[in-house]
């Protein structure tokens, strides 16, 4: 039982994490909110506290979620509680100019900090489909903070190396891939969403793109799918440090069958990089494609499992 509800915990957690990481901007927000002198931000979600630091404006930022652990400077910032559990009173205290949210925060935290006076600029509940969507996030990030410029470079500069990738991989003959990110049971990447867009743009096919979002699936599809390459993201533990999905994987010998598992292209990937909808994104591309095409790429350093037991 205990076991089972541990199970259930990790799963509500994984899919909470994935959904406040994917979601994008409402447009009249942009609108809104032109006028403002922003001095002081707080922000509800790491993929927030990604764009906000790209753009230049760490300095500006006073507070961050618990879970805002990247680059390095976000981690001294002042703590206003996890995705749901907002401490609204602290926000307020901190007298922020913008507070940077997003739709997993809940509605009833981003209504009543709205009644107090703040200025709240939310992520949509509009799931993110595609890189694109990514990067209509980050100007409108920069529209809202005076930072349109260094959002059109930070754009830039990410297109080109998503185009540099992409035309690698574009002629490139299809491998059959799954995104998996627990495994109790498998919760694996469908189509509509940004892991299933970098599959496709890396020169892959997701072997589970008639389901949409992220979707759970039993071993015996699993099985019945038989991708080529299994990319597993990092950190899937109740510790947030252990890698159990990707040790399951690799140590289950009823997955021994899959083309993936026999020929030793089980691949880990950092699931911030991958799952949250920021400037890395594109980099997180690059290491899918490398992944999947990895003679397309002159150096090309992944972690297989064959070596990663090594």
């Amino acid at each position: 039982m205990v076991k089972k509800i541990i199970v259930a915990s990790t799963i509500v957690f994984l899919v909470w994490i994935i959904l406040l990481s994917t979601f994008i901007y409402h447009p009249s927000h942009a609108e809104e909110m032109n006028a403002i002198e922003i001095e002081r931000i707080v922000s509800l979600a790491p993929s927030n506290t990604e764009i906000l630091f790209a753009l230049g404006l760490g300095e500006k930022v006073v507070a961050v979620t618990d879970y805002c652990n990247y680059p390095e400077e976000a981690k001294k910032k002042e703590k206003i509680g996890g995705y749901s559990t907002i401490d609204i009173e602290k926000v307020v205290s901190l007298k922020p100019d913008l507070v940077l949210a997003a739709y997993g925060n809940g509605e009833e935290v981003v209504e009543r900090l709205k009644e107090l006076g703040l200025n709240v600029a939310i992520l949509s509940s509009k799931p993110v489909k595609s890189i694109e969507d990514t990067l209509k996030e980050i100007r409108y990030v920069g529209k809202i903070s005076g930072k349109e410029k260094e959002a059109s470079s930070l754009c830039e500069e990410m297109e080109k190396k998503i185009k540099e990738i992409t035309d690698k991989t574009k002629n490139a003959k299809k491998v059959r891939v799954t995104h998996i990110c627990w495994h109790e049971p498998f919760y694996v990447a469908g189509s509509e969403c940004l892991s299933s867009d970098m599959i496709e743009k890396a020169g892959g096919e997701n072997v589970f793109s008639d389901v949409e979002y992220w979707h759970t699936v039993s071993m015996e599809e699993l099985i019945d799918r038989n991708p080529d390459v299994i990319i597993v993201s990092s950190g899937t533990g109740m510790g947030g440090e252990e890698n159990v999905a990707y040790d399951y994987i690799l140590g289950e010998e009823r997955l021994k069958c899959i083309n993936a598992v026999k020929n030793h292209r089980v691949y880990l990937i950092d699931a911030d990089i991958v799952s949250r909808s920021g400037p890395r994104i594109a980099d997180a591309l690059e290491e899918v494609a490398k992944f999947i095409h990895p003679e397309l790429f002159e150096t090309c350093k992944v972690m297989a499992h064959a070596s990663a037991r090594a």
